[in-house]
């Protein structure tokens, strides 16, 4: 099953998954309409094991420093396995449980589970890291692709962060949080009540992300999609913001998109 599209169906909603191409989900269809930018590129994919960018892609692993590939010189960008094939551990016709073994380059063993469910008007996505042997810091996030325009008036994004971190030349937090600065972005904010962020197709759809998480990166600077980012930390978090994972304790995250139609 690893080479095949799977297709979840709830309602009038469809999503498409592709396990060989990073486990993503390769499009969102409401009522015969797409919500996601479509190409190899693009959809939905996790972030994990860590979000956004590391700094000259190095991270501190107590004293030992780990070097990860610079796939977005001079960082290393967005985890190890959005490239990668993914399994399909089980199937159902709303429902999809995937996996991938945690490989090189990211230096430890372990397993990624992500587990995607449809109802006629919300997908949740749930994803966990394992450690096999030793414990590691770890990162969880997702990275959609949202379509600008449904066929109406762009989207509107909403939403009420606390702060705004301050982002530097290198694309990477300084450290500093600011208030909250009006868009467009490529920014991390933090929501310490939890994500909680609205995207308004004026008189087609509205819809929600959502997650216990208190990170999100929006990013609204491309002309065909935009990005809302739910993640357990911040960009370079695995030095910044680190989540211990250890053999018995899994890093889990969840997040939840909610539509309805006006």
């Amino acid at each position: 099953m690893r080479n095949q599209e799977i297709t979840l169906t709830a309602g009038d909603a469809e999503a498409v998954l592709a396990p060989a191409n990073g486990g993503r989900v390769s499009g969102l269809r409401v009522g015969g309409v797409e919500l996601l930018r479509q190409g190899e590129r693009f959809g939905c994919f996790p972030m994990v094991p860590w979000c956004g960018r590391i700094r000259d892609g190095r991270f501190l692993d107590g004293t030992t420093v780990r070097q990860m590939p610079l796939n977005a010189p001079p960082h290393a960008i967005h985890g190890t396995t959005r490239n990668g094939a993914w399994s399909v551990a089980r199937t159902s016709p709303d429902e999809a449980v995937l996996t991938y073994d945690l490989v090189d380059p990211w230096p430890y063993p372990g397993r990624v589970t992500q587990v995607v469910a449809l109802t006629a008007d919300s997908l949740t996505l749930t994803m966990s890291v394992e450690a096999h042997e030793s414990s590691f810091p770890a990162q969880i996030g997702w990275h959609p692709w949202f379509n600008r325009n449904l066929g109406g008036e762009d989207v509107r994004i909403d939403f009420d962060p606390a702060w705004q971190e301050e982002r530097g030349d290198d694309h990477l937090p300084t450290g500093n949080r600011l208030d909250p600065k009006p868009g467009p972005w490529d920014d991390c904010f933090g929501m310490p009540d939890g994500v909680d962020v609205r995207l308004t197709w004026p008189g087609q759809l509205e819809l929600t992300v959502a997650s216990r998480e208190q990170w999100v990166v929006v990013y609204d600077e491309q002309a065909e999609a935009v990005c809302v980012e739910p993640q357990t930390g911040p960009p370079n978090g695995l030095n910044t913001h680190p989540r211990l994972v250890t053999p018995i304790d899994p890093l889990e995250a969840t997040t939840t998109w909610t539509w309805r139609r006006p």
